[in-house]
């Protein structure tokens, strides 16, 4: 099998070198692993893939598979050779081909004998679960099935690398949970690096080894999901990666790195990062809906006191939408039988371990943000 080494790759379009797609991006992709380039439409995740590829010419840097490069700006090894495969969004299966023509294709070309062709399409289409299914053509397939196709015509070339450009995002919720966890046992079994390119937060924390994070073409935090989740390297991050509150504060108390943010004009929060910011220093606090606490009011005398103005049931869990003295509204998430009334004054505590805090730059002393939209009980 085979890791990617990515030093320094950057490309633009349309000869503007200012606004580039992927701008000096440097990525270590083990071998065995699964790595998800994740990010919101435009943040270069589909560039980097097909320059990993190689459809697309550097203009700077380098991509080398196990110390081979293979892409650089004056030589690019073309995709056939790169011993990768490619899983597109819209499939791109014949349909005017059975299954198994479709599978077969890539060892036609390589001029596989017959007989170890039909084996090893045998055993492609036994590793995704369409086995007995050759004969049939994708018009007599479900979405699911089709996908299927699609990975088994990329795996029976056995390929080192295999990369995948958002090939759930055309199925539905359920199918594409399902076919989540397919992946990832595909990739557990086969022992292939896979590079996922999606924009959906959930697949990428399900299914990723290692998640790259990228917004205007630039690489903002590589790491586990926990990681990148947990301890977001900066504001974008946070914001990304889930629903967060994401609430300016003032540090009243710093003492080796660490310290106390009072957030919502009263409510005060022990946290064991301060990003630098000294006492006295405006910042901004990341916190995960999961990680605030209610209690009714007089159950206890820490936190602060808020007012629930919305109440979201959602099956697994209850939101709630706190507004607290200053204004300042914070999603909760609780347990579904921890109720509280709409109207209802409550307090509210916040694990500070698990929040973190970003310092404000200097030309954005206020930078103010848009409360949360309120959904319709």
């Amino acid at each position: 099998m085979a890791g990617i080494t990515i030093r320094g790759l950057s490309k633009s379009f349309g000869g503007n070198a200012e606004i580039a797609a992927v701008a000096d991006i440097n990525l270590d992709i083990k071998d065995n692993s699964f790595v998800t380039l994740l990010g919101p439409s435009g943040c270069g995740k589909t560039t980097t893939l097909r320059l990993i590829a190689g459809y697309i010419i550097p203009d700077q840097g380098t991509i080398e598979i196990d110390g081979r490069v293979l892409s650089s700006p004056g030589a690019v090894l073309p995709p056939e050779a790169r011993g990768m495969g490619m899983v597109f969004q819209n499939y791109a299966i014949w349909p005017h081909k059975t299954v198994y023509e479709n599978v077969v294709f890539g060892l036609k070309l390589r001029k596989v004998k017959p007989a170890e062709a039909r084996k090893k399409v045998a055993d492609a289409l036994a590793l995704v679960n369409l086995a007995g299914l050759e004969g049939r053509y994708p018009n007599e397939l479900s979405g699911g099935q089709q996908q299927r196709v699609a990975l088994a015509r990329s795996l029976v070339v056995e390929p080192d690398i295999l990369l995948l450009d958002e090939p759930l995002s055309n199925l539905d919720a359920k199918l594409r949970e399902r076919m989540r966890t397919e992946l990832k046992e595909l990739q557990r079994r086969t022992g292939i690096t896979f590079v996922y390119v999606t924009h959906d937060q959930a697949e990428a924390l399900a299914l990723s080894d290692q998640i790259a994070v990228m917004q205007l073409g630039r690489l903002q935090q590589y790491g586990t999901p926990f990681e990148v989740y947990a301890h977001p390297a900066n504001r974008m991050v946070a914001d990304f990666m889930g629903l967060v509150n994401l609430v300016p504060g003032k540090v009243r108390e710093a003492r080796n790195g660490a310290g106390t943010v009072e957030v919502a004009g009263g409510l005060l929060i022990a946290v064991d990062a301060l990003d630098g910011a000294a006492a006295g220093e405006s910042v901004d606090v990341s916190i995960r809906p999961e990680y605030v606490r209610l209690k009714a009011a007089g159950e206890g005398r820490a936190g602060s006191s808020a007012r629930i103005t919305n109440r979201v049931f959602l099956g697994n869990i209850s939101e709630y939408y706190a507004t607290m003295p200053s204004g300042e509204v914070l999603r909760v998430q609780t347990h579904p039988l921890e109720h509280f009334e709409v109207g209802a004054e409550v307090m509210v505590d916040v694990d500070g371990k698990r929040c973190s805090v970003f310092r404000r730059a200097a030309d954005d002393p206020a930078q103010a943000r848009p409360k949360p939209v309120e959904r319709n009980r």
